[in-house]
């Protein structure tokens, strides 16, 4: 008798320590704190770490989809019409981004990389072949025009171009749009510039190139700082832009990201396609391939103008000369062309611009800019870099190849530059995630425990204050 109760009272005890130490637990986070300490260390590029397997050379397949907007009535653009254009494509390649050139520096604390991208045609996944034909905006005409149209030489351009048959518009192959082609007017004007490349197109010398050297933050110091880029060709900023904040160089490559990612954060990227930086935030949970993970979107306000966002200010080429929303004017950058970035179909751009094009129809799910995370390891589930590339048409005095054209953001082309991780990759994750939510679950499995006992305890308690019958208690009432 006196074991039993030794034990009853023992199971409480038990219960009441294990209830306290669980409550406590949670409280700390002490276990959390242990786990996001542990992937802190862990999660640094240096030799031998899987972050640095993955960052120099990640698994999941990366592919390129070009679209192109087919342009209808040529004639009519320049005789004041608006343009109607027919997308084509996608015209897919499969783009392998290697890290070459790794060289550690400061003590491990920052490495120089330089990022190659090559790409590889990829006709199953493509509607359509290099070979097809488009018609659109002559940009190395558009910007030959633009360049000298207060010049001198003007006239003299004018006549050689109507000499050559010219104009604003052209249609050319594909693969030569994309990869690089000799343009016969270039070809002329060589004599007054020696230096001029006479090859034009949209990623000439972008195939099996990279995009200048980078030094990133290897987050040895600091975990947030996990592949930050430090410094772009030698700059710790631009010089593009007209106001400090816009020059930034703020985030990461998109390719990488710092481990334990809250809703509430801002997720810095430098895109040098786009020749800025800009940020994503949180929009809601996903899961991919089992995996659990945060999407990330960039906002409106990102493309805004300055009156939405005055932080945009220092995007207006000329200062002062300001675009619509979701408008950047990235000639600066793209050696004098005149050259605007957009989402595909002006999505989140002003109206005016939609309704300016036959054939533009924006939707958020195939037009928008998304990245899905991990918020525990800061890898990339699923991304999806969707830009576009429009020219700014108008009519120049000095060229009468302009017609009667309306002033006006044209779309040439947008691509969906997309991956999806693998699934072996996805398997490694999810033991990674299962381990970690076993470990944040230990305070909840002693609590739960602590409650089992005690509902132990109190069953047995309830059984002593029960009294035990006598002998004529258990007797019958009626004998035979």
């Amino acid at each position: 008798m006196w074991l039993r109760s030794c034990c009853v009272w023992t199971t409480g005890l038990i219960c009441i320590l294990l209830l306290i130490a669980g409550i406590a637990m949670v409280v700390s986070q002490v276990f959390l704190k242990l786990l996001n300490n542990r992937i802190k260390e862990q999660v640094v590029l240096e030799n031998g770490t899987e972050a640095f397997s993955v960052w120099q050379n990640p698994p999941p397949p990366v592919y390129m989809q070009f679209y192109f907007f087919n342009l209808t009535n040529p004639a009519e653009v320049l005789n004041g019409d608006k343009p109607s254009v027919i997308e084509i494509g996608p015209y897919t390649y499969r783009e392998y981004r290697p890290k070459e050139d790794v060289k550690f520096m400061d003590n491990g604390t920052r490495v120089q990389a330089v990022n190659p991208k090559t790409y590889v045609f990829e006709p199953d996944m493509s509607r359509g072949s290099e070979d097809d034909l488009v018609r659109t905006v002559n940009i190395p005409a558009v910007t030959v025009m633009e360049k000298f149209k207060d010049s001198i030489l003007s006239r003299v351009i004018s006549d050689l171009m109507k000499s050559m048959s010219v104009g604003v518009f052209k249609t050319f192959r594909v693969g030569d749009l994309l990869w690089g082609y000799e343009d016969p007017l270039l070809k002329k004007l060589k004599v007054f510039d020696p230096l001029l490349d006479i090859y034009f197109g949209l990623f000439y010398k972008k195939n099996g190139t990279d995009d200048g050297d980078y030094v990133f933050f290897t987050g040895k110091q600091n975990y947030q700082d996990f592949a930050r880029i430090n410094e772009w060709n030698g700059q710790s900023s631009l010089n593009w832009w007209s106001s400090d904040e816009c020059n930034m160089i703020n985030g990461t490559d998109g390719a990488s990201f710092h481990p334990i990612v809250t809703k509430t954060e801002k997720l810095y990227i430098f895109s040098s396609d786009l020749c800025r930086s800009l940020y994503a935030l949180y929009e809601s949970d996903v899961n991919v391939q089992g995996v659990p993970g945060f999407r990330f979107v960039p906002p409106s306000e990102v493309f805004a103008n300055v009156t939405v966002n005055p932080d945009n200010a220092g995007f207006c080429v000329p200062a002062g000369n300001c675009l619509g929303s979701g408008l950047l004017n990235a000639s600066v950058c793209k050696e004098g062309a005149p050259i605007i970035m957009s989402s595909p179909h002006f999505y989140q751009a002003d109206d005016k611009f939609v309704q300016d094009v036959f054939g533009m129809n924006p939707k958020k799910e195939e037009h928008e800019t998304v990245i899905d995370i991990n918020p525990l390891t800061g890898l990339l589930l699923r991304g999806a870099k969707r830009v576009q590339v429009n020219v700014y048409l108008h009519q120049i005095p000095a060229f009468s190849e302009t017609g009667k054209i309306r002033t006006l953001v044209f779309p040439v082309m947008y691509l969906n530059e997309s991956v999806v991780i693998d699934e072996e990759s996805a398997k490694k994750l999810q033991v990674v995630v299962t381990e970690a939510n076993v470990i944040v679950n230990i305070p909840f499995i002693v609590i739960s425990v602590g409650i089992l006992l005690g509902v132990i305890f109190i069953v047995f308690i309830c059984r002593q204050q029960v009294p035990e019958s006598t002998v004529d208690e258990r007797q019958p009432l009626i004998s035979s």
